[in-house]
């Protein structure tokens, strides 16, 4: 246990409540009531995206239905899960898979529990095998009430809750920006490719409406080469060239992780080796969307070759540009060529050769505009690398305090804390 705390049980803080079973007739009953099931309880959080609905009684609604403060605990999947009810719907009760746990005393916080179950359950390794081994395990009732926690202050509670808590509020803040800024770069995409930049009226074509003074040309017209990687055993070993496969081309980038290497003569190199400016394509998944998914190489790793499962272009660079090209193949009809293109193999997943690609209709204006389109385009992907790197940082913060607070290796019982806005929460 946690360093010289003293501890109790949850059974002697919390009256644990037990939720409605999902039966046929309570699905066909006469009340639609909602109710909240483990998928709603996520660690920190309450979900309410999807929520369930079934008949309950007068009587269950009474005694099954949720108060602001109450503690949900997952039963099952993963057990020990739990989140704050704050009262987000008028009325709400629970399924039988969640346990809910209302205070006994006014002594008794929560959200410091909240937190105290996060770091026993994922970090600190203290309820390992709290849950009963059957096929699916879960946390019973009784295994819940037996299972040791700190008996702290009420005030040490509030400010130690507070901490996690405002931690836990600036990631949810960069998660709701790094949203807008998606969809916000969804929605420029949807404008770029269907109007341009210069405010011309549009013409029809096949891939839908364009700026009247872009051209549409297959792909063919506008590359040098389309070729398939090398088929030669790689490993993690670093030795010889690193070898760009499925993996490293994600998210319209190129990622340095999970990086292969291989051996390979000089004359094989010189084939298949990456310059900067070429264009590679996925060629199979096992999801039709994900076909086709494009990235540019630019120098890193340096000397890098590519794999089989990839097709690499190299194009005409007077007409196309490379980054151009990437970010079409990402937009609606980008996707819907490339995955519509698309056949499904034997081993369930779906592949598109060079053929079809070479048959993708691609918008053309004049480079200058493919420019500034791109820049555009970067400038949104700057920010949400930025929102991604600050929520990294916070999640990992979270974590380090999690650890370090709910040990009593950091103490904040003699800090100026304000507690007031998680007490307003």
């Amino acid at each position: 246990m946690t360093n010289n705390w003293p501890t109790t049980t949850v059974g002697t803080l919390f009256d644990i409540g037990a939720g409605k079973s999902v039966t046929p007739a309570a699905r066909h009953g006469s009340r639609n009531h909602p109710f909240l099931r483990t998928a709603n309880i996520l660690w920190g959080r309450v979900d309410l995206t999807e929520v369930d609905s079934m008949h309950f009684s007068d009587d269950e609604i009474a005694t099954k239905s949720l108060q602001k403060g109450d503690l949900l605990v997952c039963e099952g999947g993963d057990i020990g899960r739990s989140a704050i009810w704050n009262g987000e719907l008028p009325s709400c009760s629970f399924q039988n898979h969640l346990h809910r746990l209302r205070p006994k005393s006014a002594d008794v916080l929560p959200r410091f529990f909240m937190y105290y179950l996060q770091a026993g359950f994922t970090q600190l390794g203290i309820y390992e095998g709290a849950g009963n081994k059957t096929t699916i395990p879960n946390l019973s009732r009784n295994r819940l009430a037996a299972l040791e926690v700190p008996k702290l202050p009420r005030l040490e509670q509030e400010k130690i809750a507070a901490v996690l808590w405002k931690v836990q509020r600036g990631i949810e803040a960069q998660e709701t920006l790094l949203m807008i800024a998606r969809e916000l770069k969804r929605s420029a995409m949807r404008q770029l490719f269907t109007r341009g930049l210069r405010g011309e009226p549009q013409k029809e074509t096949e891939i839908g409406p364009i700026p009247q003074s872009w051209n549409i040309r297959p792909l063919r017209e506008l590359r040098e080469f389309l070729q398939y990687g090398t088929s030669a055993k790689c490993d993690y070993e670093s030795k010889g060239r690193p070898v760009l496969r499925i993996p490293n081309v994600a998210a319209g980038s190129i990622s340095t992780k999970d990086l292969k290497w291989c051996e390979l003569t000089d004359r094989e190199v010189a084939s298949i080796e990456l310059e900067t400016g070429d264009v590679l394509f996925v060629r199979t998944n096992a999801v039709r969307e994900r076909v086709g998914r494009t990235a540019v190489y630019h120098g890193d790793p340096p000397a890098a070759l590519f794999a089989s499962y990839l097709i690499r272009a190299r194009l005409k660079l007077q007409e196309l540009v490379p980054e151009f090209l990437q970010y079409f193949s990402m937009s609606h009809s980008g996707v819907a060529q490339l995955s519509g293109r698309s056949s499904p193999a034997a081993d369930g997943k779906f592949n598109i050769n060079m053929n079809r690609i070479d048959s993708v209709l691609v918008p053309l204006p004049l480079p200058d505009e493919q420019n500034d389109i791109i820049a555009i385009l970067d400038m949104i992907n700057r920010k949400i690398s930025l929102h991604e790197r600050k929520r990294s940082a916070l999640q990992e913060l979270f974590k380090t305090l999690l650890n370090r607070l709910m040990t009593g290796e950091l103490r904040v019982d003699d800090l100026d804390i304000d507690v007031a806005e998680v007490a307003a929460a």
